[in-house]
């Protein structure tokens, strides 16, 4: 027992922590030696085949303990192990609890010893067990509690319960001695009996006590779990990873349910014996209430619907109910969904009302909550879902319609195997833009990507700032650019810092942006300088012939992309005639040009920019063979051969008379015609 030798030297308040009440420091003080030679990191306490082996080791505890009791003249220490044994034969519903809280006290002591600089000594490979010899008789150490970090396991709550179970037996048990002592008028030991009783009814009220407080905690770590899945779902609209399973979370709802009624059971047993007080009544109300957040907050919506929705289209959603294995069977529960506005959704959160007024309708709007055995999931599925009108607000001085924000409220009530009445459940979805014309789409992204980026996950719904600091709005638009081109590389410095002039309307600004306010007009209400188009119409336009015709160019870092005038110049002013690079459009939506170094005609050299070309001109003709096409570009900034770097992309041969068009084109004022399938066009510098 070399660990422990060095282990019992630590301070009185250092041992306090580290044993807890399931496994008290007395069963390693007594048994040192032989738990030094087990080989407890050999089990895999997920593998149930390993309970068999598990058990024998609890059995041998167990026997110990019972052994050295007999063995043990002082009275109190006899019965002191006497109530170790019977509490520790809580673990054969779980001996492979016992081995996981055992491994943890033993990685424990070795960190500790290793933080105190003493040596640790590794254990024997052959364990031989033996019964320990108990040394002679000393003060004991305290008896630890239960480490913070231990009131979030499930397993150690269920070990609760199992272990009120192990009391209520003993004090039936006792009284049942206590009656036979009485009766044989051994009052001596009658009255040790009657004094064990009631430690243990103390003992029992205490772990009531703790193992509410224990289940209310577990359930807040549950609920915040929940919340989190709730937000990176969220975010995933984004372009964030999101790990959809919610299997972890169902079996965590499950164990808590189960672990929920058998403490109802063990109070409404005590309230027997005691004749209801108040400290039980309180407790039952307190587990009531527990239930009640419990089951409430196991209806999730898995599936959100889509968060643009245009009348009279059909669309789908559908929710979950982590208790499903719970639900009683042959009474099906009938889910109900219903469009609610902004406000409708704030009065369900802070006053729980089901809304009345309705404002929208919504066809095929019930569902069954159906329970598949094969993965073991209960969902309500809303297919063919459509909004076939909808009633909207009074708007606020600019506001869109587009900016107006819905959601789909779920209800409905469902019966629980055990459960007399059925519990009222309900979920909300995501906010959701509803439109009419396909033209409102983009507008309605926006609205739908700033309430995603920039709320809060604790917010009232729907409420958003009205700015946000760019380095947000940056990350945001990086994401979304990733996620929807589905590539790995993002924006640059230089393409960040282009789109912050262009957004702050700042050409010139060469400094930080980071933390200047970008506000929600900035973003998609404001025309920018010159044109007619918002700022997010005219970054969503990019995006969507980047996700169509460019992903492979973009990953390929072929494209420069976002660039401005000063930085297009400073770049390609030393470069030689010929020398190019893919940028995109400033001035239309949607559209990539090429600028390059072309000879002037006062035999200087200039910038010269190509037309920029649209989805529809890229769909007559790839981007690659347009390149290999315009014999005046040569090699891709900084010094690529064009043929080399775009060879990949090139899918039929160059078109004849191409480039003696592209030549006759490129006069300082050509027009901005019309883009054909096989014509470039040329703008001067000018016109960038």
């Amino acid at each position: 027992m070399a660990q422990w030798d060095k282990v019992k030297c630590l301070p009185t308040q250092v041992l306090s922590e580290l044993y807890p009440s399931q496994f008290p420091m007395e069963v390693r003080y007594y048994l040192a030696s032989w738990i030094e030679e087990q080989h407890w990191e050999d089990f895999n306490v997920d593998d149930t085949a390993q309970e068999s082996q598990a058990l024998q080791l609890l059995e041998q505890i167990v026997s110990f303990l019972q052994d050295m009791s007999q063995q043990n003249s002082n009275v109190v220490e006899r019965l002191r192990l006497q109530h170790i044994a019977v509490n520790m034969g809580a673990f054969r519903t779980q001996p492979l609890l016992l081995v996981k809280i055992v491994q943890e006290i033993l990685r424990q002591e070795r960190e500790l010893l290793i933080q105190m600089g003493a040596p640790v000594t590794s254990f024997p490979d052959s364990p031989t067990p033996q019964p320990p010899c108990p040394p002679a008789h000393s003060p004991l150490p305290a008896t630890g509690t239960m480490r913070d970090e231990g009131l979030h396991s499930v397993d150690l709550l269920v070990f609760k319960v199992l272990e009120l179970q192990s009391c209520r037996e003993q004090i039936h048990r006792m009284q049942k001695e206590l009656q036979s002592e009485r009766q044989s008028f051994e009052s001596m030991l009658g009255e040790e009996t009657s004094v064990c009783i009631m430690a243990i009814l103390q003992k029992r009220a205490q772990l009531l006590e703790e193992a509410a407080l224990c289940l209310d905690q577990c359930l807040s770590h549950l609920i915040h779990r929940i919340r989190t899945w709730r937000r990176e779902q969220h975010l995933a609209t984004i372009g964030a990873p999101f790990n959809e399973d919610l299997s972890p979370l169902q079996t965590w709802c499950e164990q808590l349910l189960g672990v929920n009624v058998k403490i109802r059971e063990e109070v409404v047993l005590a309230a027997q014996e005691c004749g209801g007080a108040e400290p039980v009544r309180k407790l039952q109300e307190r587990l009531e209430r527990l239930f009640q957040t419990l089951i409430q907050s196991s209806l999730i919506v898995d599936k959100q619907p889509p968060q643009i929705i245009k009348t009279q289209s059909k669309f789908s959603t559908s929710v979950r109910f982590l208790l499903g294995e719970k639900v009683a069977p042959g009474r099906p529960a009938l889910l109900k969904a219903q469009i609610v506005t902004e406000a409708q959704a704030r009065n369900l959160v802070q006053l729980v009302a089901i809304p009345t007024d309705n404002v929208g309708e919504l066809v095929s709007h019930t569902a069954l909550l159906d329970y598949n055995s094969s993965n073991k999931t209960t969902c309500a599925t809303f297919k063919n879902m459509c909004i076939k009108k909808i009633k909207r607000a009074d708007r606020r001085g600019s506001e869109s319609v587009t900016e107006e924000k819905f959601a789909i409220h779920f209800s409905g009530e469902i019966s629980l195997v055990g459960f007399d009445s059925p519990c009222r459940v309900q979920a909300l979805s995501v906010p959701i833009v509803v439109i009419v014309h396909g033209s409102q789409d983009i507008n309605a992204m926006a609205t739908i990507i700033w309430d995603c980026a920039f709320s809060d996950p604790d917010r009232v719904p729907f409420v958003v700032p009205d700015r946000v600091p760019w380095k947000q709005m940056c990350m945001t638009l990086e994401s979304k650019f990733m996620s929807e081109v589905k590539t790995q590389r993002g924006l640059d410095i230089y393409n960040q810092h282009f789109l912050a002039q262009k957004i702050f309307n700042k050409p010139d600004y060469s400094g930080d942006f980071s933390n200047m306010l970008v506000t929600w007009s900035q973003f998609n209400k404001e025309m920018l300088p010159g044109r007619a188009f918002t700022f997010w119409q005219w970054f969503e336009g990019v995006l969507e012939l980047t996700k169509k015709h460019l992903q492979n160019y973009w990953s390929d870092n072929l494209i420069f992309g976002f660039i401005g005038k000063q930085h297009l110049h400073l770049i390609l002013q030393d470069r030689p005639n010929g020398t190019f690079l893919l940028r995109f459009s400033d001035s239309e939506i949607g559209g990539i040009t090429i600028a390059y170094i072309a000879p002037s005609e006062n035999g200087g050299r200039k910038i010269q920019n190509i037309q920029p070309f649209t989805k529809k001109d890229l769909e007559i003709r790839s981007l690659g063979d347009r390149i290999r096409d315009i014999a005046s570009i040569t090699h891709m900034y900084p010094e690529f051969q064009k043929n080399d770097v775009f060879k990949k992309y090139y899918t039929d041969e160059p078109r004849s008379g191409t480039q003696e068009q592209c030549d006759q084109q490129c006069q300082p004022q050509v027009p901005r015609a019309p883009l054909l399938s096989n014509r470039v066009s040329f703008l001067p510098a000018e016109t960038w």
